[in-house]
């Protein structure tokens, strides 16, 4: 029952780490729809700058608070029991996607709060949709007790390739259970395609995010 207890906690950490870094979607847009709201980027209009550095400033600067916020957690983890089982550039390299993830998804709440205007609406949108989005992942238990249907939802979700790389990059995965349940290539190449999902958001979402922009101060 013990080794049964420890095995999920470390198999959960890689999900609590994910979900707290997703929550950068938030802060980002109701920083951005706060800035919107008060006329500070009417102030920076005026700047010889470009369009796009507004809003690189903003998400790089939750960026550095959702680091911050992860190192805390990853204390509190390694306090409750929570343990790696690789080399530290391993684990590095999994925080490093952890926080990639959360860059690109604080473009998506960038976007939110262009689109809003007001910080009330900007963080109930950058958290609604979120808990669907993590909860039918690997996030917390594994895929293949789930509805047939809903395991290629999760195992084709961005959220939980990112999870099931952090988990192996940190030795973190079930011994003996097979990565994919359905043969998803984001299970089985989780490295990869957590980089890919996540340039891939970014690459979207900040070409919409500074497209709206551009338009809501032109």
């Amino acid at each position: 029952a013990a080794g049964s207890a420890q095995a999920y906690r470390e198999f959960l950490m890689a999900g609590i780490f994910a979900q707290t870094v997703t929550f950068a979607t938030a802060g980002a847009g109701a920083g951005i729809a706060d800035d919107m709201h008060k006329g500070l980027i009417d102030r920076f209009r005026s700047l010889p700058m470009a369009r796009g550095a507004v809003l690189t400033g903003r998400t790089l600067a939750d960026l550095v608070q959702t680091a911050l916020t992860l190192v805390v957690l990853a204390a509190v983890a390694l306090i409750i029991g929570w343990r790696t089982h690789e080399n530290i550039g391993s684990v590095l390299a999994g925080f490093g996607l952890l926080l990639f993830l959360g860059y690109a998804f604080s473009w998506i709440g960038a976007l939110i709060g262009l689109i809003v205007r007001t910080p009330e609406a900007a963080t109930s949108g950058g958290l609604i949709w979120l808990f669907p989005l993590t909860f039918i992942s690997n996030a917390f238990v594994p895929v293949n007790g789930m509805p047939s249907f809903l395991q290629h939802v999760a195992e084709w979700n961005p959220f939980s390739a990112t999870v099931q790389a952090a988990r192996e990059l940190f030795g973190n995965t079930i011994p003996g259970r097979e990565a994919s349940v359905t043969g998803a290539w984001p299970m089985e190449h989780p490295v990869w395609a957590s980089l890919i999902w996540s340039a891939l958001i970014i690459v979207v979402f900040r070409t919409l995010a500074v497209r709206r922009y551009r338009s809501a101060t032109a």
